[in-house]
């Protein structure tokens, strides 16, 4: 067999102690892979990379298409962005794919119970908060921005359908707030089923995600396969991972169509880095994930299979198990692994794989790729809503934006922190010093970006303008949201 290479990042704190070892246990098992050590990680930053990765890192990881990465720091302070992160977006690995099942030997409170847990978390890896678009308007307040988007959002439920049909799932779940952000989770949903009419053989749901939170620790059998958005998916799949015993045992997996990303989600632990303690056991599981997703299908059952005997014989690092064994070095652990392949768990075998992907080295587009909806609706200016500073009171705010009204536009409301205080409001509505003025057509009226841009100009004279968003309707529907209250 022809053998595969791919990035290898070592990572910080535990990262090389772990990796190192995940790769001996691929060695032994003769995978099929050859590794391209890259320089990435918190002491690239230091040396002035501010992306945490050389440009020939960069250049290795998009002329392989695969990355095998350790746990990295982010060099705390402002300006600096998550390398995790920026890796994801900027090669467009837009489903990150976190599998939690219960593990012989890893004991939890429902592995006591009897209750098995085989679950998968897909989360939208690109959009969201995790934009990072963010702004102070203010001194006192701070703005993000949170980006949703048709195709971003049909790109993962694709994959979560797709995922769905070639691995055996029977149920999708959308999870979501779209009963509050109306606009952005509410097209996160409406894609969703969108998607679903494509697999009427599988059976697509959804639920809020508070709900989604309470059920998981409740019942979490209950769930198969859940698609979220960034934020609400990142915070969901470590719930999902206490369930199983913990961030040691939850793999991830960043697909994108030309380029992916294989870590575990836990950190650098720098406070047992060099201590050959860490529990190497989420970065190995990651691994399957990345032998799978390269069609190294009997490769990754056989390592697999030979974790699972080694769990099941009571082998353990110092941070789970059984207590009356003595805990096993990182290395040892590994050792013992590799002592198992070729042998087969008594309880909890792997179910074989399913057919595999075909792994297609990337092609290197000439430009970025634009990724425009093929729905286009007719759509029409119709108002401003104007963020703007000022510590006076809604009512004398009023008074002066009042003045910049016309026979075509008027003073709809104006809000703070989202709730409306005039016209209509409540004295026990405390506010902070950014508002919202929203500006509207009359019935019947037209107008242009244009005329709004100098509207927004002209009332930049009286007060402080922090920001502005057009409103506009899309086919007789608006574009934007009411305040609290209005």
């Amino acid at each position: 067999m022809n053998k595969i290479k791919i990035a290898v990042a070592k990572g910080d704190g535990i990262g090389p102690e772990i990796m190192d070892v995940v790769l001996s246990i691929f060695d032994a098992a003769n995978v099929p892979l050859t590794y391209e050590i890259i320089e990435m990680g918190k002491s690239f930053y230091d040396k002035g990379f501010s992306t945490g990765m050389t440009q020939e890192a960069k250049e290795t990881v998009e002329s392989l298409g695969v990355l095998f990465k350790g746990p990295m720091e982010t060099p705390k302070g402002k300006g600096v962005k998550s390398i995790n992160v920026t890796a994801r977006k900027t090669w467009s690995t837009y489903a990150n794919r976190r599998h939690f099942k219960s593990l012989t030997g890893v004991n939890t409170v429902f592995s006591k119970a009897g209750i098995p847990i085989d679950l998968t978390i897909v989360r939208e890896n690109i959009e969201g908060t995790y934009g990072g678009i963010e702004h102070m308007l203010t001194q006192d307040v701070a703005l993000c921005r949170r980006l949703i988007s048709r195709p971003g959002s049909m790109q993962v439920h694709r994959f979560a359908f797709e995922m769905a049909k070639k691995e055996g799932f029977k149920t999708v779940t959308c999870a979501h707030k779209a009963n509050i952000m109306k606009l952005t989770d509410g097209l996160f949903l409406d894609t969703f089923y969108e998607v679903a009419k494509d697999y009427p053989e599988i059976s697509a749901n959804d639920i809020i995600v508070d709900d989604l939170a309470m059920k998981l620790v409740s019942k979490p059998q209950s769930f198969e396969l859940v698609v979220l958005t960034n934020l609400q998916g990142d915070i969901m799949s470590d719930l999902c991972a206490g369930l199983v015993g913990g961030l040691g045992f939850a793999p991830s997996a960043n697909i994108g169509d030309q380029i992916s990303i294989f870590e575990a989600v836990h950190g650098t632990a720098p406070d047992i880095m060099g201590k050959n303690i860490a529990n190497p056991t989420a970065l190995l599981l990651s691994g399957f994930m990345l032998l799978r997703h390269l069609g190294l299908m009997d490769f990754a059952d056989k390592i697999e299979n030979a974790l699972l005997l080694t769990l099941e014989q009571g082998n353990h690092t110092g941070d789970f198990g059984d207590k009356s064994n003595p805990s096993l070095s990182t290395t040892e652990f590994a050792e013992k692994i590799i002592s198992n392949l070729g042998k087969a768990p008594s309880i909890g075998l792997n179910r074989k794989s399913q057919i595999p992907s075909t792994f297609h080295l990337p092609e290197k587009p000439s430009v970025q790729k634009m990724m425009a909806s093929s729905l286009r609706k007719q759509e029409k200016v119709t108002g401003l809503d104007l963020f703007f500073e000022s510590q006076d009171t809604p009512q004398s705010c009023a008074e002066i934006l009042k003045g910049f009204e016309s026979s075509d536009v008027k003073l709809i409301m104006i809000s703070n922190r989202g709730t409306q205080v005039w016209p209509s409001g409540s004295v026990f509505t405390e506010c902070v010093d950014q508002y919202r003025a929203r500006f509207e057509l009359s019935v019947g009226k037209e107008t242009t970006l244009k005329e709004m841009m100098d509207l927004a100009t002209r009332i930049s004279e009286k007060v402080f303008v922090s920001s502005i968003e057009i409103l506009r309707y899309f086919d007789n529907n608006p574009g934007y949201s009411l305040a609290q209250g209005q």
